[in-house]
């Protein structure tokens, strides 16, 4: 069991303490989880009561809230960041190490030092992989892909030939990088729809971390682009030729169509439609099930959609709806 003293803690993050240096910290949980060794968080005033009844041994929350609570502290003005670095701690995760010798790993291949290989996975002709980068049971790469240092790529990932992703990158279970884009012509001599060859590739940077079951396309007349410090949640759908500046978040579900371009620092809720070849501009947040058919060149929080509502007002609701294009002219008449 990992144990550190509140003293280390904040000591190690920054933080300011109120109380005995000394307490033991072995964990960290939920405010009505808690229990003694625990270091539980406070980022809302309207979880105190939850706070005041907490059996955690200390808490971390901000000084507004500080003179409400009777237990030893860490004061920071950022409690969900304080969160996230403090749970690195206790991550008892263990890394993959060594090179299974049920591996594939094609002799054309170059490994760093320190590269880890799981059971069952493959490795294609010409891949490289960098110093201490983690490839996890049963993951294919395919031909000249190349993966920067300590990035860690889980079990069951499919990379398809010539993917580049950089360094300290998270790649999780089932993800799929590379396949063909969704890409079609209709030939009426024919009377079918011709495969148009998805002949690029898909170029990922560094400390992006990509969810379960995410599958992002290969493009066609250029590569699909990641860029640095992305966060993509599961099951999002990257189109052929897309590209993601830095340091945007996707929410799980989300399905982005070819050729779209979309800027940095965005949020992107969850389920949220996105239209081929639109731009969005950098700072764009968009809420949870938005359909985004035509390009934002506007920062800003945009939304679309009806809200949830009881059924029987839904249902007399979407009635009026039908018959606005009729409302609205019988208004103008009678405005004229």
């Amino acid at each position: 069991m990992l144990v550190y003293t509140l003293g280390e803690i904040a000591e190690e993050f920054g933080l300011v303490l109120v109380g005995d240096a000394q307490i033991p910290i072995s964990g960290i949980a939920a405010l009505s989880d808690a229990k003694t060794g625990d270091l539980a968080f406070l980022f809302n005033i309207r979880y105190l009561a939850s706070a005041e009844t907490s059996h955690a041994s200390a808490l971390v929350t901000t000084q507004a809230h500080s003179g409400k609570i009777n237990l030893p502290l860490l004061i920071t003005p950022k409690p969900r960041l304080a969160w996230a670095k403090i749970a690195g701690l206790f991550d008892v995760s263990e890394r993959l190490t060594g090179i299974d010798q049920s591996a594939v790993i094609h002799p054309q291949a170059k490994l760093g030092e320190n590269v880890a290989v799981g059971p069952n996975a493959v490795i294609g002709a010409g891949v490289e992989l960098a110093s201490g980068v983690s490839i996890g049971a049963g993951s294919v790469l395919g031909e000249r892909t190349k993966i920067g240092q300590d990035s860690t790529v889980h079990p069951n990932v499919t990379l398809y030939h010539d993917i580049v992703i950089g360094k300290d990158c998270i790649i999780h279970s089932g993800a799929v990088i590379g396949a063909d884009g969704f890409g079609f012509e209709p030939d009426a001599d024919s009377a079918s729809l011709v495969k148009i060859p998805q002949i690029y590739g898909v170029q990922i940077g560094s400390e992006v971390e990509i969810g379960a079951g995410t599958t992002i396309d290969r493009g066609a007349l250029n590569d699909t682009v990641i860029g640095d410090g992305v966060k993509i949640d599961n099951q999002v759908q990257v189109g052929h030729g897309t590209q993601i500046g830095s340091h945007t978040a996707i929410s799980g579900a989300t399905a982005i169509a070819g050729s779209s371009r979309i800027g940095s620092y965005c949020l992107i809720g969850g389920a949220v439609g996105i239209v081929d070849n639109i731009e969005i501009v950098d700072q764009v947040e968009i809420t949870a099930m938005s359909l985004v058919s035509t390009s934002i060149r506007t920062k800003g929080r945009y939304s679309s959609g009806t809200g949830l509502m009881p059924g029987k007002l839904w249902k007399r609701n979407i009635v009026v709806f039908k018959h606005l294009n009729e409302i609205a002219k019988r208004l103008r008449k009678l405005e004229g």
